[in-house]
C-alpha cells in the first residue's frame, strides 16, 4: 500500500519505467521470431507486478479524493485510518506530533495497519484526525444479499 507522498511519485515513475520496459522487451522478444502467445507469457510477471502497482496507485489517488471503502467487522479499519491520514494531506510526522508519539511510532503502526492496537489506541488516533467512523449493524445474510 502506498502511504507517502513520496511513495506515490517513485511509484509513478517506476509505473512508466516498468511500460518503457515491457514495451521494449516486447519488441526485443518479437524479434527473436518468438509467437505472440510465448512474447505475452515470458511477459507476464512484469505485466503482473506492473498491473498490481497501478492498482495501488489508482488506490492512493481514490483516497487522496475522500473515496474510501466501507469498513466490515473492522476488518480493513488499519487501513482506513491510513487512508484518511493520506487524504487529510497528513504526513506521519505530523500525525505522531498530534498524538505526541514518535514519527516511527506512526511508521510502525501504518507498517502492520494497525494490527494488534488497542480500541483505545485506535480512538485516540481517530480523534487525532478528527475523523468519525459510523457503525451500521446487519445480518450476514441482509449483507451478502
Amino acid at each position: 500500500m502506498i502511504k507517502t507522498e513520496s511513495a506515490y511519485k517513485k511509484a509513478l515513475e517506476k509505473l512508466q519505467e516498468d511500460q518503457d520496459f515491457i514495451q521494449k522487451q516486447r519488441k526485443v522478444l518479437a524479434d527473436m521470431d518468438l509467437t505472440k502467445e510465448q512474447v505475452e507469457k515470458a511477459l507476464q510477471p512484469a505485466i503482473t507486478f506492473h498491473e498490481q502497482l497501478k492498482e495501488e496507485v489508482i488506490y492512493y489517488e481514490r483516497i487522496k479524493r475522500g473515496e474510501f471503502e466501507p469498513i466490515i467487522n473492522f476488518h480493513n479499519l488499519g487501513k482506513s485510518l491510513i487512508a484518511y491520514r493520506i487524504y487529510l494531506g497528513l504526513s506521519q510526522q505530523e500525525l505522531a506530533e498530534r498524538l505526541d508519539v514518535s514519527p516511527s511510532q506512526v511508521s510502525r503502526d501504518e507498517r502492520n495497519e494497525y494490527y494488534g492496537a488497542t480500541l483505545e489506541r485506535l480512538q485516540h488516533v481517530m480523534e487525532a484526525m478528527q475523523m468519525i467512523a459510523k457503525t451500521e449493524i446487519q445480518s450476514e445474510k441482509l449483507l451478502l444479499a
